[in-house]
Parts: C-alpha cells; sequence; structure tokens
C-alpha cells in the first residue's frame, strides 16, 4: 500500500484535496494529507499540520499570520514541508508526492523536489504548467499536469485531470524502477547541436571503457542539472565539452546555467575533461537585444539566432574558465581546438574567426594555473582525435580509482 504524500493548502483547496485523497485510496494507496496553508481555516485535516511545518521551516503560524507577508509565508512552508518530505523519503514512510494549484503550490513543491531523490515519485497539476517552467521544475525529474481550468473547485474537467494525476502518482509508487546495484560509473557528456559529432564519439568511447554517460544538452537548464548531478555524488566524472552556457552568462543569451556552471566538479574532488565546444556563440530567442546591433548573426531556426562572440568576450571566456577549474582538487585537463570551436567555426563557416578563438586560446594559457593540462589541437572540436583525447584521459583516471 503505497504512501502518498498530498500537499497543499488546505484552506483554499480542501475540495480538490479530499477528491484526490479518496482517489489515491481507491487506487489502493494511503493519502498522508501535508498542509502548507496560512491564513484561513483548514476544511479537513492533515497528518501533519501547518503548525509543525512552519516550524520546521524555522518560524512559528502565528508570527506568519501576524505579519501577513504571503513571500515570507510561502518561503517558510515551502522549506519545512521540503525538510519534512525529505525526512520521510528517507525513511521509506513516504512513496510519492502530488500537489496542486497555481504558482504557490508549484513554488512548494520545488523546493520539495529539490531535497527528493532522482525517481522518486513526483507530480504537479498546475496552470504554470503551460508556461516558462524553468524554475519550478530545475533540475529534477518533476512530472506536470496542465489542469486546463484553474484550480478552483471540482467541475467536469478538473475531476479527470486530478484523477489521472492520483492515478499516475499511486502507478509511479506501485511500479517503482530500480537500478541494478551493479551499474556502470556514471559519467557526464555536455553536448550541443553544433558538437553533436564530439559528444556522440565520447559517449561510444565512454561505453567501450565500461561507463555510462549521461548527455546535457547545453541549455541552461541542462548545464544545471549536470553540475546538480556532480554535487549530489551521483556523476563520478565529467567530460565537459561544450560550454557554450559560459558565453550566454557572459552576453545575457537565452541559455546561461547561472554563475555556478563549471565549479561542481571543481569543488568535489570529479575529474573532468573541459573543453570550449560552441563558445563561439551566444542563443538568442526571436530578437537579439538593440545592443548587439550589428553584431555577426546566424539564423540557428526559427526561434533560435546565434551571435558570434568577439575576441574581447572570448578573452574574457577564457579568463573565467581558468578561475572556475584552479581550484580544482582532481585531476581536469582542458582540450582546445584551434580550427573551430563548433561546426559553424571552421575555415569557411558563417562563424569562422582565427583572431576571436586566440583571445581565448591565450587567455586559458595565461590564467590556468601550472599542473592543469592544456591541450592543443591543430583540428576543429568534432575531429575524432579530441574526443578520443577526452575519453582516453578521463577513463584512464577514473580507472586508476576502481579497486
Amino acid at each position: 500500500m503505497p504512501v502518498i504524500a498530498l500537499v497543499g493548502a488546505l484552506d483554499t483547496k480542501g475540495a480538490e484535496y479530499t477528491f484526490l485523497a479518496d482517489r489515491v485510496t481507491a487506487l489502493g494507496g494511503r493519502p498522508l494529507l501535508v498542509d502548507v496553508g496560512v491564513l484561513g481555516e483548514p476544511s479537513l485535516t492533515a497528518r501533519i499540520g501547518r503548525d509543525l511545518i512552519a516550524e520546521l521551516g524555522g518560524g512559528s503560524l502565528a508570527e506568519l499570520r501576524e505579519r501577513g507577508d504571503r513571500n515570507a509565508a510561502m518561503t517558510v512552508m515551502a522549506r519545512g514541508a521540503a525538510g519534512a518530505l525529505a525526512d520521510l523519503a528517507a525513511t521509506g514512510d513516504v512513496d510519492g508526492v502530488l500537489a496542486v494549484g497555481g504558482s504557490n503550490a508549484a513554488y512548494v513543491m520545488a523546493e520539495i523536489c529539490g531535497r527528493l531523490p532522482f525517481g522518486f515519485p513526483k507530480v504537479l497539476v498546475s496552470t504554470i504548467a503551460a508556461g516558462d517552467t524553468r524554475s519550478y521544475v530545475r533540475e529534477t525529474d518533476l512530472t506536470l499536469m496542465y489542469p486546463v481550468v484553474d484550480i478552483n473547485g471540482l467541475n467536469r474537467l478538473s475531476r479527470p485531470v486530478l484523477a489521472n494525476a492520483a492515478q499516475a502518482c499511486v502507478g509511479m509508487a506501485t511500479s517503482r524502477y530500480a537500478e541494478p546495484a551493479d551499474s556502470a560509473p556514471l559519467v557526464g557528456v555536455s553536448m550541443f547541436g553544433v558538437t553533436t559529432t564530439c559528444g556522440a564519439n565520447v559517449v561510444r568511447g565512454l561505453d567501450d571503457r565500461g561507463f555510462e554517460a549521461l548527455t546535457f544538452h547545453s541549455t541552461g537548464v541542462g548545464g544545471r542539472t549536470l553540475e546538480a548531478l556532480v554535487r549530489a555524488g551521483t556523476i563520478r566524472g565529467v567530460a565537459d565539452l561544450t560550454t557554450t552556457e559560459l558565453a550566454d552568462e557572459l552576453v545575457g543569451g537565452v541559455c546561461s546555467a547561472g554563475p555556478d556552471r563549471l565549479t561542481a566538479a571543481a569543488t568535489t574532488g570529479v575529474p573532468q575533461v573541459v573543453s570550449v565546444g560552441a563558445l563561439d556563440m551566444a542563443n538568442f530567442y526571436d530578437t537579439v537585444p538593440p545592443e548587439y546591433a550589428g553584431r555577426q548573426l546566424y539564423p540557428h531556426n526559427p526561434a533560435v539566432t546565434l551571435m558570434r562572440t568577439t575576441a574581447g568576450e572570448c578573452a574574457e571566456l577564457g579568463r573565467r574558465i581558468a578561475a572556475r577549474l584552479n581550484p580544482s582538487i582532481a585531476p581536469v585537463a582542458v582540450l582546445f581546438p584551434r580550427r573551430g570551436l563548433s561546426q559553424l567555426s571552421t575555415p569557411g563557416g558563417v562563424f569562422h574567426d582565427p583572431a576571436a578563438d586566440d583571445a581565448l586560446f591565450q587567455a586559458l594559457r595565461d590564467g590556468l594555473r601550472p599542473g592543469i593540462e592544456l591541450h592543443e589541437f591543430d583540428t576543429d572540436i568534432n575531429d575524432p582525435v579530441v574526443s578520443r583525447t577526452a575519453v582516453d584521459l578521463l577513463a584512464g583516471w577514473l580507472e586508476k580509482e576502481t579497486p
């Protein structure tokens, strides 16, 4: 009988959570109601009440009510709910989590999911599911359902959606997949469309050496997920050959992974091979900001426009890479292909700019501390010699760690 935590504001969503609890029970599960409401009186009784949730979040319900600050209240309640669910999951006392509501429910669920392990059933029914969900999904495997109508009582449209959500969560918890204990060590690989050949070759090479490669698309979310899994101890080594997200961070592109990109492996002692894949470009949706008028642009597809990075920007990117790699406490090497950072900057390509590439190389050479190898290639990023070198270096380090 799987235990499904139903997390929500039981003062405003009582009818919906009563329906969900009934459905979970009918499906053979056991509902565990967790109340994160603050202002109104709950219309049904929770197993884990709002007073305890507020306390676990570092506050008190009375203080939150007195302040009347919704933002502060949601911060405390989300933190408390995340702590409570993390403890229950760790002890095996809950098997899945389901929440419904608007942006507040989504924020609470995002905080909870950040504390739960990968593969743990997580379902959110929310109106935010039809919008930009990056700040809610973050780096988790949260399952989203769009309710079509607002979560405001039960009707002929909302009931089937809520019923499906309950069935999905119970089904996940009942038939949860368990990875074999003798699975191959995991290695993270970064890749972009213009470095696909390199990424695919690295994955095949690592597989031949007995490792399992996880590929992350360098669109911002991919980089953040890679960093999170390294910090969590899930990933044993990193072939971070496509660091294009750093360019978007620098110029304000849409694929930035934030200031923590390229820091997790260095600080946690995870071996890594790093390259400069697709640092010849930054990404923009629809229109490029007016301050970049006159820059060299290339339409990647009808929704994405690429902008070539300048020599000055490349020099700054080289300095940033060096600064983030220098604290590394595990083996690290940098691979630099002199004849193209992507398939667009090879000789004759639309982004071919040897001066910009050279500025990047010089900044790396000047900035990297002694002990970090800088391998130079008279090829482009997608040449097999680059991927083969990456595999040989990384697999060699990891194989020495294996007893």
